[in-house]
């Protein structure tokens, strides 16, 4: 036990000597490296090396000979503050430039290209899933659209009589009450004269079947009556075959029969509360605007209106107008169910460029059919000659530039209607377009105007120059230049 002192003491020591000669061989690796550094600077001869590392040498013999705690101390210290320094590249390294940023090397079009593509994308999905939820909730859109539609013919009936003094609520359940009279005896005439016809109509086109059938026996296309029956019991045998789909079709007709009175009722009501409560749903639906648009949107939504009452009033003025003219031409060419296809003419009216265009050709049929090609042809140039008038002088007089529209913007818009919403959506598309080209318009106006009134105006020597009327005390322009104005 008296030795273990001994035994650290010895350990102690020799450790202290380790790291002795350690650091001394490390001060001499830097010091060697400096000088060869500073040599290479400066002469780039081979003396300055040699005396740099024998300065090294020297610093090295006198920090092996101290051994004391003192000289471990500041041997220790001076080659840990040299090997900070990083030596210079020798002249031979090729130089290595910086790379850039990667945003900076995408050229300037294909970021804007980006930029655009991303946000296209985003408009792109929020366009696919409102057609999506318009698509879920398709009777619920189309009826309140319609609603729309007949309040704006609807309206200023009301705004009449409020302005006789009548109170509200009586206005609009007298006008509620005589519109949806009026339509329903108009369906109602209808169906009663097809009912009426349909024997006649009947009986009519299987004569004109069988004159097809002898005029195909006699024709230059040498037809056989073997085949004309073969056709016949071809048509025979799909319909038995086809007799649990016809089944289905007529589940499904009943279906929409079921479809087609809810959506009147939702129109009925929603006509009736908008007759009756419509500035106020109106002031409502403007709080749910943003409070910095807010302004716009309630300027541009009377004009909007506006729009759409023209619209409708125009549309019903001018379907009137075909389906008197055309039904006069039908009744004195005595063609069967003159009236009930006038009526057919005025409803597809509301249709732009494609309804005149099918119950034109309605009209056409029944008259080839029943009365035979003079009688088609001559129907058939009542029918161009109306549309004429119509397309020519009617629309652009009764309905004016407040409602128009391109007419490839009208086709467009009666393809994507139909394709969403069927006939519905092909009646609601062009007046829904001609609104939407109000509000923009109006809105792109509006911004203009803000963006005017935030420029600062004149001031100083230029509101003197382009003022309209002099300031007071200032001299008129004849006096200021010395009379020659007048000159």
């Amino acid at each position: 036990m008296s030795r273990l002192p001994e035994w650290v003491g010895r350990l102690g020591a020799g450790l202290t000597r380790l790291a002795t000669r350690l650091e001394t061989q490390q001060a001499a690796a830097s010091g060697a490296d400096e000088g060869g550094a500073s040599a290479s600077g400066t002469s780039g001869s081979g003396t300055g090396g040699s005396g740099g590392s024998g300065t090294s040498a020297s610093a090295a013999a006198s920090s092996s000979s101290g051994t004391s705690g003192s000289g471990t101390e500041e041997g220790g210290t001076a080659p840990a503050e040299q090997a900070v320094s990083v030596p210079a590249p020798p002249a031979y390294a090729p130089a290595v430039t910086a790379r850039p940023d990667p945003v900076a090397t995408v050229p300037w079009g294909m970021r804007v290209a980006a930029e655009a593509g991303w946000r296209l994308l985003v408009l792109a999905g929020t366009v696919w899933v409102l057609m999506r939820v318009i698509s879920s909730i398709q009777l619920v859109v189309l009826s309140f659209t319609v609603a729309l539609l007949i309040t704006a013919l609807l309206e200023p009936t009301v705004t009449r009589f409020r302005n006789r003094g009548v109170p509200r609520g009586l206005a609009t359940a007298i006008t509620f009450i005589g519109g949806f009279v009026v339509m329903g005896l108009v369906v109602w005439f209808v169906v009663w004269q097809v009912m009426e016809n349909i024997d006649e109509v009947s009986s009519k086109l299987q004569d004109g079947i069988d004159d097809l059938r002898r005029w195909l026996l006699h024709s230059p296309f040498h037809v056989t009556e073997a085949q004309i029956n073969h056709v016949a019991k071809s048509l025979r045998e799909a319909v038995g075959a086809n007799t649990e789909e016809i089944t289905s079709a007529g589940l499904e007709g009943v279906t929409v029969v079921v479809e087609v009175l809810t959506g009147i009722l939702l129109t009925m009501f929603s006509t009736l509360f908008l007759l009756y409560d419509g500035p106020k749903i109106w002031n409502w639906t403007l709080k749910l605007v943003p409070s910095a648009a807010r302004e716009g949107v309630a300027g541009a939504g009377p004009r909007a209106w506006a729009t759409l009452t023209a619209y409708v009033r125009g549309t019903v003025l001018v379907a009137l107008i075909d389906a008197i003219f055309i039904g006069v031409g039908l009744f004195f060419l005595d063609v069967p169910m003159a009236v009930p296809l006038a009526v057919f003419i005025f409803l597809f009216a509301f249709i732009p460029l494609v309804g005149a265009v099918v119950s034109g050709a309605l009209a056409v049929v029944v008259a080839l059919v029943t009365q035979g090609v003079f009688t088609g042809a001559m129907v058939l140039l009542v029918v161009l000659a109306v549309q004429q008038i119509e397309g020519h002088v009617l629309q652009p007089f009764i309905l004016g530039r407040a409602v128009r529209v391109h007419p490839l913007a009208v086709v467009l818009s009666v393809a994507g209607g139909s394709l969403i919403g069927g006939i519905g959506g092909a009646v609601v598309a062009v007046p829904l377009v001609a609104v939407a080209n109000t509000v923009v318009g109006y809105l792109r106006a509006y911004n203009k105007e803000n963006a005017l009134r935030a420029v600062p105006g004149p001031h100083g020597a230029t509101a003197v120059r382009v003022a309209p009327t002099a300031p007071p005390g200032a001299a008129p322009p004849g006096e200021a230049t010395g009379g020659k104005g007048e000159e």
